[in-house]
This record gives structure tokens, sequence and C-alpha cells, in this order.
């Protein structure tokens, strides 16, 4: 058996993830014969069948299933080695940091500061993105390290926990349950979250540690910013659980903030690649970890280190809340 190639592992994933020749097709931008003709030549060269197909639909076979377990990491791990190799041997190369906007806990600039005063720095590009872009960006070499709540995909990667913080609901002001200070999560059965989950599930992502690859639902809504998704909330379209942090920074008028006695908290951490062996890396996980000790030191805290110690408790939470 001949060694596989790049591409023949990209024409296989996109089928396998379409579950549909036609769409694959599309979404590899070429024609539909010289795919089938592609992966006809991928069975016949790994001796196994990787499809079943039949007139109405494609399935996977046992031998499919394993390969899409394994392709995907290793078409990152191709990509990665390109991305680094070119961004290392740019004149000035940097520290790519990826992170969710607003997803830092209060700490970004104290981060940037203190990491700056460190003999390895170097300069340093934010990257931001939408919640789950940021550990593609580390497995493909495009980012190297994030700053991102849990829970993730942290397989082949490094994570140092900062802080751990409560999250409230952001609901529309004049929603009824607005008039209540704290709330539980079957108060919210049949409200939907911004990915369109059922708000009582807790809004946890299902399948954290499946892997970044998959077919992706149309019904979920997961690029949608800040600001759209602050709107759609003010509209009473979705509620929301973000940081308590993001709600003491972003008071808006028809918006209310409310604890929710059974939300479970979320983690702020770092992660970056097992393999990394960058000092500028090392340097930034020590400013980092430094900052998050100093200004939230554990004594200050009862379980959890909260990024806003004052919106632990309804009583300070309610100094946040504004309705109309």
């Amino acid at each position: 058996m001949s060694d596989l190639e790049v591409r023949q592992l990209r024409y296989f994933v996109a089928v396998a993830e379409e579950l549909h020749f036609g769409r694959a097709a599309e979404r590899l931008g070429m024609a539909q014969p010289p795919l089938s003709r592609a992966i006809r030549e991928l069975e016949r060269q790994l001796g196994v069948q990787l499809f079943e197909r039949t007139t109405r639909q494609v399935v996977l076979t046992p031998a499919g299933e394993v390969l899409l377990r394994d392709a995907p990491t290793a078409l990152d791990a191709v990509t990665a080695a390109a991305q680094r190799a070119r961004h290392i041997g740019q004149p000035t190369p940097g520290l790519r940091l990826a992170l969710k906007t607003d997803y830092d806990g209060g700490l970004l600039l104290q981060i940037l500061e203190t990491y700056h005063r460190a003999e390895a720095a170097i300069p340093v590009e934010v990257m931001l993105g939408a919640r789950g872009e940021q550990v593609p960006a580390l497995r493909q070499g495009r980012a190297d390290i994030a700053l991102l709540p849990t829970p993730f995909d942290d397989r082949d990667l490094d994570v140092e926990p900062l802080l751990t913080e409560p999250r409230v609901v952001a609901l529309a002001a004049s929603d009824p349950l607005a008039a209540r200070a704290t709330l539980c999560l079957a108060d919210l059965t049949g409200r939907t979250l911004p990915d369109g989950s059922p708000a009582d599930q807790d809004g946890l992502i299902p399948n954290a540690h499946s892997g970044s690859h998959g077919p992706k639902s149309p019904a979920r809504r997961t690029n949608l910013d800040l600001a759209q998704i602050f709107n759609l909330i003010e509209l009473g379209s979705i509620i929301w659980f973000p940081p308590s942090s993001v709600a003491r920074r972003h008071p808006r008028p028809d918006i209310a903030y409310r604890p929710v006695t059974d939300l479970q908290p979320t983690t702020l951490a770092l992660a970056w690649p097992q393999t990394c062996r960058s000092s500028a890396v090392a340097a930034f996980v020590r400013a980092a970890t430094a900052v998050a000790a100093a200004t939230y030191p554990p004594e200050s805290a009862t379980t959890e280190r909260p990024s806003t110690p004052s919106l632990l408790d309804a009583e300070g939470l309610q100094g946040i809340v504004i309705s109309s």
C-alpha cells in the first residue's frame, strides 16, 4: 500500500462529514465525478470499503469511522507544520494569542503589561474570534497560545487554569423572570441559548472532548458576535449565560442579569500545544498565572476564585442589573 496523500484525506473527510458526495464536492470546490473517483481509488489503495452507498444515502463503514477518527488529526498536523514554518520564518515573528472577545476575566491588559516586561517577551498578536475557534487555531498552527473558557477538547494540549467565576443569566428586562432576585435552571425550561440548545441543560457544550470535526447542524448559531447576542436577548428571542465579568462590563438598559443557583461556574484557562518549546509561550503562561493569582488570590474566595467577587451573591449582582 502506498502512502496516503493529504489531498486524499481532505476528500475523504469532506465526504465523511457531509455524508453526501454532492455537498462534499461543493465544499471542496470541485465536480462530483472526480471526487467519487478519488474516493474509489482511496478505497482500492487501502483495500477496504469506507462508505456504504445507496441511491438514497451514504453511510460510513466501520473502517471509514476509524479513518474519520484519525484523518482530521493528521490533516491538522500537516496544516500546523506549514503554518508554524511560515510564521517562524518571518523576519519578526510574534506570539499569536487566540481568544473569544471579552472572555479574559478582565485580566488581559494586566497580563500583557506583565508579559512585556519579561526577557523572553516578543510582540503579541491578539486574534479575536468566536467561541470554538481557539482550539482549531492552536491545532492548525494559526495560534501559539489561547485564552478560553472550559470545557474544550484538550487532547494534545497543555492547559493552565487561571480563575473560576460564576455565570449569570442574561434575559430581556421585560421578561417576567427578570422580576425575580434569583432563578434556577428549571425556571428556564423552554428557553434557548445563542447556539439553539435548551437553556435548562446548563449550556454545556455537547461532546466537548470529541474533537472539532464532524457534521455541523444548521439549527445551531455558533458565529454570533456579542452585539448580535445582546440584540436577540433584548428582543426576547434567546437568553444567555455569560460569566459575571462579562455581565459587569456590559450593562444594558433592556437586559437584566440574574444569578442562577444551580448554574455551573466557568473556568478561564490558557492552552497551548504539548509539543511547544517556545520560551515566549512559557513567559506568557508565567505572566498570566502571576496576574491571576495576584488579582484574585485563593484566600479571597471560598470554593472558586471569581474574576468579579462583588458579583458572587445576589445582593452584589443587583448593582449591575439595569431594568426598564
